[in-house]
């Protein structure tokens, strides 16, 4: 396995907001929701699924918002950084300050056509005609991953607080040790959360990490597809259907020697 960063730090959807609407029994539709997007980077609006209490009824209403990947905590002095906390590893999620609090109260789950990552060879390096190549993985069914999630809610201490504009809301995508259909990409993946555990996973009400712990899922090495795409997907500003097209067997290997 080549030395890889401890990141996933892109991923593809596909699907307009209404589809979201419907699969995930969303109760409350927010505006600023991206389109559909072949390459989501971190400090991109990403859609995202949650729930809040309603404060003056106690109506637990379920949502679809656009939420900034890339976590920056609430007690944080300054919203800079967040492109730093993309992702939040399950070892630690539940201890860690940057996180515990958010994944105590504040889960969310970040849905995902697939994600992409990138293969080092051994040997490549700096001054090497070995380059890096992009793979998309992705359920091999077809379905989407809905990635667990954290969120915080931020506030500009130098904004009034009544003003929208004074309040950031960003998150993170929790990831575990990747199994077999992603591992030979890259050693970690995103941790998902099954149909039948959503409900919980997304109640306010359930506050024990320990309890939250359990609820995350890893994706089944069988349940994994993976093929190589363009190296186009390496730069934010290429952003459209073609970068999830599998590259032809002769153009994968022209990228590894």
């Amino acid at each position: 396995m080549a030395n890889l960063s401890d990141m996933c730090g892109r991923y593809a959807l596909a699907a307009d907001p209404e589809e979201l609407v419907e699969e995930y029994d969303i109760d409350d539709l927010f505006a600023g929701l991206p389109g559909p997007d072949y390459n989501v980077a971190p400090t991109a609006a990403v859609a995202a699924v949650f729930e809040r209490t309603v404060k003056d009824t106690g109506e637990v209403r379920r949502r679809l918002a656009p939420l900034v990947w890339g976590l920056v905590p609430s007690w944080s002095k300054q919203a800079g950084g967040g492109a730093r906390m993309i992702n939040a590893r399950v070892e630690s999620v539940a201890e860690k300050p940057a996180f515990r609090r958010a994944f105590s109260l504040r889960r969310c789950i970040l849905p995902a056509d697939g994600f992409y990552e990138w293969y080092q060879p051994e040997g490549a390096g700096p001054g090497t005609k070995v380059k890096k190549q992009p793979f998309f993985i992705h359920r091999g069914d077809g379905g989407r991953l809905a990635m667990a999630g954290i969120y915080e809610i931020w506030r500009d201490p130098t904004k009034d607080r009544e003003d929208d504009a004074a309040w950031l809301r960003t998150c993170s995508v929790i990831t575990t040790q990747a199994t077999d259909a992603a591992g030979h990409v890259h050693d970690r993946m995103p941790m998902v959360i099954r149909r039948e555990a959503i409900d919980r996973w997304l109640d306010p009400a359930v506050t024990d990490p320990a309890a939250a712990l359990e609820l995350l899922s890893v994706t089944e090495a069988e349940q994994l597809a993976a093929y190589a795409v363009s190296t186009a997907v390496g730069n934010v500003k290429n952003n459209d259907a073609s970068l999830l097209e599998p590259l032809a067997p002769d153009d994968e290997q022209d990228t590894l020697i």
